[in-house]
């Protein structure tokens, strides 16, 4: 293939901003808002070729900035008016195709009317199509699927001008050489087309033969890093304990704020309202958290309202805030290069930080790529466990004593003391101190199992954090799935009904989140929630005032509005049935579907403050 570009200097890169890159105006905004100074070496190269209309090839891994490279180009050639797809992203796994999405969604935040979806296997199919049917203009997807959607007719790529290859190496090595032909075959034969690989083997170099005109090669290295303000840590972590793990780690950690990094929005969402559950100040951001919200979660971050941020990579772009002193990844980074822009979060202004990572029992090879990378050897350590979290309250507890002593005004405490001693003479007044350093520190003593033997933290890990295990390329057909038990009550309470269920993409915590934002619940206020395929089941024991039914009712969650009532159990099996009362007042039916199981213990219900 020939080549049309000069290698670009370092000297001369490091002299360039994206100013300097001839993004148009509205782009250059976005740029400025997530934080963007300095291109990298990819960006400098590809993004000019890509503005004057060439094809590129582009030798560059993960880590490199390539997603921006591509991406911002992607969207300058995109009509926000034509409802229709004009540019299509290939990837060959899910994980990835929602980062890149993700990622092109941050980038448009100041483009009215863009939509961006990603398509991937193991996923509901409907709500695909549902977002192809209103228009969406950039579709991000795995070759299995995006064929599925071919072949449905769902997915037309008559207007499409604009495609990506990404991680194409990975894409042949998978089996999808004849899938990625038959997309090309489907798409319009003048269009622009940008490949990526982190090698350019024979095979590759057949595919751009064979889709690419007269391309523009770029290509770029790793660049080596060194984090040495860091004290860098990891522990071997199933997934499903990770929630609990999490908790645990941040219960004991004597620093000023944290960051959790995740890889997808709905990891941050999940993972971030349950450490609000816990009673933990933590808030979540993601890609598609409006840019007015996202200052003022960080704002919070900064001045110290807030002590701890679930994000993804995209989202905590440009962050800078000198209190943060932990930085957790909850999920290991793909690349090592995005593990060390993750860190740097910490140890900033001249302080030291800390960064633990979570690993799998499978995942540990890629420590050893980290640390050849960062050139520092990570060390092993112990989660901390609840003996451990209440040993550390315990001595937070009693480092206060003497400057609450100096205070004063303790009359009240002492009379207890002495009259409770003065009740039980055989009461040793060190029990009575451990007793109630233990209730201090929220130590109620061991609970019993419960008779399903499923620990909180696993449930919550396995419904709504467990990573596919599944292939793309032999899941093309939508699943079908039964109700998501994501509630553990077992006190009874008014019942209702919102609009919304995992077709819709709907997450426990979304709907959580509305709750107690609009109608001015609190998580102890919600009972059970279960997801089924269009709709959800909310078990409120208090009920709700009419004013808060009104507001809810208006409030919206994975797009769609919840249009909140009563639960009336099942539907009848032939006609309309007799007209019932919806209102907040309304008294429930007592012919109500059928419980699915719930544990004894007390719920963990999810909700947002993101949103």
């Amino acid at each position: 293939m020939p080549s049309s570009s000069a290698p670009t200097t370092e000297t001369s890169r490091q002299a360039l901003t994206f100013a300097d890159l001839g993004l148009p105006e509205t782009l250059e905004r976005i740029v400025a808002d997530l934080g963007f100074e300095i291109p990298t070496a990819i960006q400098t190269e590809a993004i000019p070729a890509l503005l004057s209309g060439r094809d590129i090839t582009g030798v560059a891994q993960t880590g490199t900035g390539k997603t921006a490279a591509f991406g911002l180009p992607l969207l300058a050639s995109i009509d926000p008016q034509l409802r229709a797809v004009q540019a299509l992203v290939l990837t060959p796994t899910r994980e990835l195709a929602m980062q890149v999405a993700e990622a092109i969604e941050s980038f448009a935040a100041h483009i009215p009317g863009l939509e961006v979806i990603a398509v991937y296997g193991g996923s509901p199919f409907l709500p695909q199509q549902r977002a192809l049917t209103r228009g969406a203009q950039v579709v991000v997807g795995t070759p299995g699927r995006v064929i599925d959607h071919l072949e449905r007719h769902t997915l037309h790529l008559d207007a499409v001008k604009f495609l990506v290859l990404d991680e194409a190496d990975e894409m042949l090595r998978m089996g999808f050489a004849e899938d990625v032909d038959k997309i090309f075959g489907a798409a319009p034969a003048k269009r622009q087309v940008a490949l990526f690989s982190a090698t350019m083997p024979p095979g590759i170099r057949r595919v751009a033969a064979q889709h690419l005109t007269d391309p523009v090669e770029i290509a770029v290295s790793r660049q080596s890093s060194t984090v040495t303000s860091v004290r860098q840590t990891y522990a071997v972590v199933p997934f499903r304990h990770k929630a609990g793990a999490l908790a645990r780690v941040l219960a004991v950690s004597d620093a000023d704020a944290a960051i959790v990094f995740v890889r997808t929005r709905g990891a941050a969402e999940e993972v971030g309202s349950a450490l609000i559950e816990r009673g933990i100040s933590a808030a979540f951001i993601s890609g598609d958290v409006a840019q007015g919200d996202r200052e003022k979660i960080v704002e919070r971050l900064r001045s110290g309202a807030l002590d701890v941020l679930v994000a993804t990579e995209v989202a905590a772009r440009g962050l800078d805030v000198d209190r943060i002193g932990l930085v957790v990844n909850f999920d290991v980074p793909t690349e090592p290069e995005a593990y060390v822009h993750r860190i740097g979060r910490t140890g900033r202004a001249g302080r030291s930080g800390e960064a633990l990572t979570f690993v799998t029992p499978s995942e540990q090879h890629r420590l050893r790529s980290i640390e050849r990378l960062t050139r520092q050897k990570i060390e092993e350590i112990a989660i901390p466990s609840p003996a451990d979290v209440s040993a550390h309250r315990v001595e937070r507890l009693l480092t206060d004593v003497a400057a609450r002593a100096e205070l004063g005004r303790l009359d009240l405490y002492r009379t207890a003391i002495a009259e409770h001693l003065a009740a039980n003479p055989d009461l040793d007044p060190l029990e009575l101190l451990a007793v109630v350093a233990a209730l201090a520190v929220g130590d109620r003593g061991p609970a019993p199992r419960t008779t399903h033997g499923d620990d909180l933290d696993d449930a919550l890990s396995r419904a709504t954090l467990a990573p596919d295990r599944g292939g793309d390329h032999n899941d093309r057909g939508p699943r079908s799935e039964g109700p998501r038990r994501t509630s553990h009550r077992p006190d009874g309470g008014m019942r209702y009904r919102v609009a919304v269920g995992h077709n819709d993409g709907a997450q426990p915590g979304a709907i959580v989140g509305a709750l107690t934002n609009e109608g001015g619940l609190t998580g102890k206020d919600l009972g059970k929630i279960d997801i089924f395929p269009s709709f959800s089941i909310v078990e409120i024991p208090g009920g709700l005032t009419p004013d808060a039914f009104d507001r809810i009712g208006r409030a919206r969650v994975a797009g769609r509005p919840l249009r909140i009532r009563v639960d009336e159990g099942p539907a009848p099996r032939t006609g309309h049935g007799a007209s019932r009362p919806t209102g907040p007042g309304a008294t429930p039916r007592s012919d109500r579907r059928p419980e699915p199981r719930s544990d004894s213990r007390d719920r963990f219900p999810r909700h947002s403050t993101a949103r």
